[in-house]
């Protein structure tokens, strides 16, 4: 009998990249089943899933009943937060316990959870307000408090960024503004490689128990990106530094400050604290995307 995986935010960027990952490989539709949690299993991407021959179920993340028959059964679970859906840090703490706690009650083999770094303590405290950072992290604390079978994974800065921090000039040049110098390393991901990732922790389950997947194809400077940006499309591309305060005055009040140091970590002490990618990707059957594949594949810049 094919064994159960549970998929949290499957109709998400993420999860959804796992589901596709799975069903996808020869060997991992075979071995496992999925289990698709979702919200609201009546929108379309649920009815997508569906057809795909995914079990689609309902969960509420705040709810340890909930969470916990969402778990019954798996062998292997994929838990993704998204601190982005309430900006409140001590929600999506709770909505990660929940599911460890379920999943540790359930005897889960394989807990695999999309973390990041703890940027508060990277940086000595001198980032002090990256809480879609310190939470995962501290969630991550938490699952390893509790000896569950975990695997982690880091997802790099997402390409899709991009799409609107690369703004077009009246004349046609496109301008990448932000508060950092060229020195700064954007560890880039394309998050519909999320599944790549995960199907490899999957299949390398008993020597990457414990450890950490650092989701990123490269490391690349401000300007390689907007050079890179130019050769694919063909349209000129700059980089300017802004000042600070006046990145600020651009952004909402309620993340101002959480995007200037989102940004400001990426110079010191680095979105990974510095860590190499280079055991992450000779782990990785299939390649990541790259920037330039990226930049190629986006209709909006043609």
């Amino acid at each position: 009998m094919s064994k159960l995986i549970v998929v949290f935010g499957a109709t998400g960027n993420q999860g959804g990249s796992v589901v596709d990952g799975i069903l996808q490989d020869p060997v991992l539709s075979k071995e496992f089943r999925i289990r698709g949690i979702t919200r609201d299993v009546t929108k379309p991407a649920a009815k997508q899933l569906e057809s795909k021959g995914v079990e689609v179920k309902s969960a509420d993340m705040n709810s340890p009943a909930s969470v916990g028959k969402a778990v019954t059964g798996a062998h292997t679970v994929f838990l993704v937060t998204n601190y982005w859906e309430t900006m409140d840090p001590e929600k999506e703490y709770n909505q990660g316990k929940n599911v460890a706690d379920a999943a540790k009650e359930a005897h889960v083999s394989h807990l695999i959870y999309s973390s990041l770094y703890h940027i508060m303590d990277a940086s000595a405290g001198a980032l002090l307000n990256v809480p879609h950072f310190d939470t995962k992290a501290n969630t991550e604390v938490y699952i390893r408090e509790l000896r569950i079978p975990a695997t982690f994974v880091l997802p790099g800065y997402f390409m899709s960024n991009f799409l609107t921090s690369l703004n077009k000039g009246e004349d046609g040049t496109y301008t990448l503004m932000l508060p950092l110098t060229d020195k700064a390393q954007f560890p880039l991901f394309d998050v519909s490689d999320t599944g790549k990732y995960v199907v490899t922790a999957i299949k390398n389950r008993d020597s990457l128990l414990g450890k950490q997947i650092l989701e990123a194809v490269d490391y690349y400077s401000p300007g390689r990106i907007v050079e890179e940006f130019e050769q694919v499309t063909g349209h000129k591309a700059k980089f300017l530094t802004i000042d600070a305060d006046d990145y600020v005055k651009f952004l909402p009040a309620s993340v101002a400050q959480e995007m200037l140091e989102t940004h400001q970590l990426l110079e010191n002490p680095g979105y990974y604290a510095g860590a190499s990618l280079d055991k992450s990707l000779k782990l990785v059957e299939q390649k990541p995307t790259t920037w330039k594949e990226y930049v190629a594949s986006r209709s909006e810049w043609k």
